[in-house]
């Protein structure tokens, strides 16, 4: 019997060189622990072959026979397999009978593990002669890699993710980026090549973009790397777009598949079926995930009835071209970055791509369209969650409208749609990008364009640009004249009323508001009459608090009895604003945290900023108030509106309340201990600072140095929320960032303490053993 060892002995040493992936090598040996047959899957370049070979160099004293490497990339006969086992297993011919016979008698009796590399291409032939050692040969053990699994009888898949990435928001230093696996692998191959290269804070931004942009994937990670023997790292992240020819120098002794980047997607391409390869390509429309009814819609056509679309995505899923994503309630799916781009080049080449993103164009205009429908209404919270999923193939299907081939029209109506998104969200600057680029085409006259101009000019007017947002109302009213349409004009009128509002003109601004709301009513249109009721509200909180009360509670009428949301939550913030006025701060505080707890459960950043304000105010004015208190909540609420781009400085109806708040809190505190207060509520992030606002619980105990040098900030955030029983969709929408970046996050976690499960986190917090 050969050494152990020789079955590694013909690898380059670059092959074996292994970074990170503590938590798949522990998850690996627990289920060989307990399995027979393990199979790592997943696509291409992701590291399956890698990750086997370290396992098995880890537990081969586990096995007294050793353990055996059987490579089948270069095999394309299934009938030579059994062969190609025995001569790895170091049997040479003449063999006493068939291969396969031989190779059950000579395994009956050995304890050792056979690790079957690359067997995607052969996958039934696979499949049917391991299934066949494992009965006759009890101390057998198989670990396989494939692209997809070998669906046999006690066979348990582990699917083998990209390497975890660094999040957009930068850490605070290369230390901590270093810290993150995919950097860490793409530095560590850099130094290979280029021996003096090292992570600093000038390429960090280079070298975390890279990583991103290659999903993570080890093998498209190496090949960059590989680079930095001609370019630098910005230059190879510039260079990404066309990562297909930039990637395409592999090391001479790795197989041939994962010589260039191509030839490595090319490989699983070759492995689909006719069918698979068909909605391959036609899938590389979206952008980012996708759910079934939309593959079903956009995809479908003579060459592939939307019937079998389910049937053909599942089979992706098995081969690792498409990653499953969601949850037991919800099913999405996406392709990486890489994968997508290869289907887009053969997209392309078919001659497509035109008609797939017109398709893709409608379907999200009309996703647009439903949603808003459906705004005033108890599917609120449900729309809005929909459209955060759908950001990337929505901002797809507005850069084709916007193109000059496509419709400019259908993006004028989408951009105009997603107002009541952008100001319930937060992202007004990007709203505005939108808006502007569409209201530049040259599109013929239309309420579509009223309804954007007034978009726009509200917009402007929540960042303090007065000047455009009065510049795109006039334009609008102009528009609402020449159609001659009541309800436009009243639209146009709704904006004057709010820039009225913020100029402080009481005498103008009520009158507009009333023209419009009397429009709205005819009309029976609640969105319009909901929003000209707040405008009117705000209005009359300090000179008519009667009429303040009656509008707050006419919006809460209308309201609660749908389970609405939003508007809701701005009638309970207006609400609170008038009743503290009028001397009751106790209740006012109730009311305003109140709101709070609804525009937390939309993530109403905006809101969010401004119910901290509110919250400020009152605490500044109460007799025995701490102004602490006061200023952090002030802190909180800066930083918020500072990553909006607004201001509490941008209406004079705010202004005294702010400045009032600031000057007596700095009084009381001094100059700098406001200052310290100010800081400590811009660093205490939005679940931290929400909580603190709504006076619930809030870790306090400073975190020991130990974690601190484990865990970035936001790592730390994340653990907190996985103890509180969040889920990565619950985690994401808390920080605002992405599902995927909330997993990544998690992921890190993992990985730096060597756990295998959130419940092992969950309980460092509680514990307070680790976390602080």
């Amino acid at each position: 019997m050969p050494p152990i060892d020789r079955g590694f002995a013909n690898l380059p040493p670059e092959f074996t060189n292994f970074v990170g992936r503590r938590h798949e090598l522990t998850d690996v040996r627990r289920l060989l622990a307990s399995s027979r047959l393990v199979t790592l899957t997943g696509p291409g370049g992701v590291g399956k072959t890698r990750l086997a070979l370290r396992v098995a160099t880890n537990v081969r004293r586990a096995f007294g026979d050793g353990v055996w490497l059987v490579e089948l990339d270069r095999l394309q006969d299934p009938e030579l397999l059994a062969e190609t086992v025995t001569v790895a297993l170091g049997l040479r011919e003449p063999f006493e009978g068939p291969p396969m016979t031989v190779l059950e008698h000579y395994l009956a009796s050995r304890q050792l593990l056979l690790v079957m590399d690359n067997c995607e291409h052969l996958v039934d032939a696979v499949a049917k002669l391991v299934a066949t050692l494992l009965r006759s040969c009890p101390e057998l053990r198989v670990l396989a890699t494939s692209r997809e699994p070998l669906s046999t009888y006690g066979e348990v898949t582990l699917p083998v993710p990209s390497l975890p990435l660094p999040d957009e928001q930068l850490p605070a230093s290369p230390q901590e980026l270093f810290r993150i696996e995919a950097v860490a692998l793409f530095v560590d191959r850099a130094t290979a090549v280029a021996p003096g290269f090292a992570l600093t804070r000038d390429n960090q931004a280079a070298v975390a973009e890279i990583c991103r942009r290659l999903d993570g994937l080890p093998l498209a990670i190496e090949l960059a790397a590989a680079r930095l023997r001609v370019l630098r790292p910005q230059e190879i992240a510039d260079r990404l777009k066309d990562r297909f020819r930039l990637l395409d120098k592999g090391p001479r002794g790795a197989p041939t598949r994962q010589q260039t980047l191509l030839s490595c997607i090319e490989w699983s391409y070759d492995l689909c079926s006719t069918q698979e390869q068909l909605l391959w390509t036609r899938l590389a429309v979206f952008a980012g995930g996708f759910d079934l009814d939309a593959a079903e819609s956009i995809t479908a056509g003579e060459d592939l009835v939307a019937d079998v679309v389910l049937e053909v995505v599942a089979s992706l899923v098995d081969k690792s071209i498409v990653i499953r994503e969601g949850d037991a309630k919800l099913a999405r799916y996406r392709l990486l970055d890489t994968i997508r781009e290869f289907g887009r080049v053969k997209l392309q080449e078919t001659g497509e791509f035109s008609a797939l993103r017109r398709r893709h164009r409608d379907w999200y205009a009309q996703l647009v369209e439903r949603a808003d429908t459906e705004w005033v209404g108890p599917r609120q919270v449900d729309w809005l969650t929909l459209l955060d999923r759908e950001q990337p193939n929505i901002r797809a299907a507005l850069e084709f409208a916007l193109s000059e081939r496509a419709d400019a029209r259908t993006a004028l109506r989408m951009a105009a749609t997603l107002y009541s998104y952008w100001i319930a969200r937060g992202p007004l600057s990007e709203g505005r990008r939108w808006l502007d680029q569409a209201l530049a085409c040259p599109v013929e006259i239309s309420s579509d364009r009223v309804r954007a101009l007034y978009a726009c000019s509200m917009l402007a007017g929540h960042q303090g640009d007065f000047p455009v947002e009065s510049a795109r109302a006039d334009e609008g009213g102009d528009v609402a004249r020449k159609l001659g349409d009541p309800s436009m004009s009243a639209l146009i009128n709704l904006a004057n009323g709010y820039l009225a509002h913020w100029n402080g003109d009481l005498a103008r601004g009520p009158v507009l508001l009333g023209a419009a709301l009397d429009v709205f009513r005819a009309d029976n249109n609640l969105r319009g009459l909901l929003e000209a009721l707040f405008a009117l509200s705000l209005m009359s909180i300090q000179h008519d608090p009667k009429r303040a009360l009656a509008c707050q509670r006419e919006m809460l009428a209308i309201t609660e009895p749908r389970n609405e949301v939003w508007f809701r939550s701005l009638a309970l913030w207006s609400l609170g604003l008038t009743t503290w006025l009028q001397g009751e701060a106790r209740q006012a505080v109730d009311l305003v945290r109140g709101s709070l707890r609804l525009k937390r459960s939309i993530g109403d950043l905006l809101g969010i900023a401004w119910c901290l304000e509110a919250l400020a105010w009152i605490a500044a004015s109460e007799n025995d108030h701490d102004p602490q208190h006061a200023a952090t909540l002030l802190g909180s609420a800066k930083n918020l509106m500072e990553a909006i781009g607004t201001s509490p400085s941008i209406g004079q109806f705010t202004l005294p309340y702010h400045g009032e708040c600031e000057r007596r809190t700095r009084l009381e505190l001094g100059g700098e201990a406001f200052d310290a207060a100010l800081q400590d509520g811009r660093d205490l992030g939005l679940p931290a600072a929400l909580a603190y606002a709504l006076g619930e619980s809030v870790r306090t105990t400073p975190e020991p140095a130990a974690i601190e040098a484990i865990l970035t900030p936001r790592e730390r955030e994340v653990a907190e929320l996985i103890a509180q029983g969040s889920s990565n969709k619950d985690i994401a929408r808390h920080l605002v960032i992405s599902q995927r970046t909330a997993e990544a996050h998690v992921e890190h976690i993992l990985v730096k303490f060597g756990f295998t499960s959130r419940a092992q986190i969950a309980a460092r917090v509680v514990e307070g053993n680790e976390l602080g």
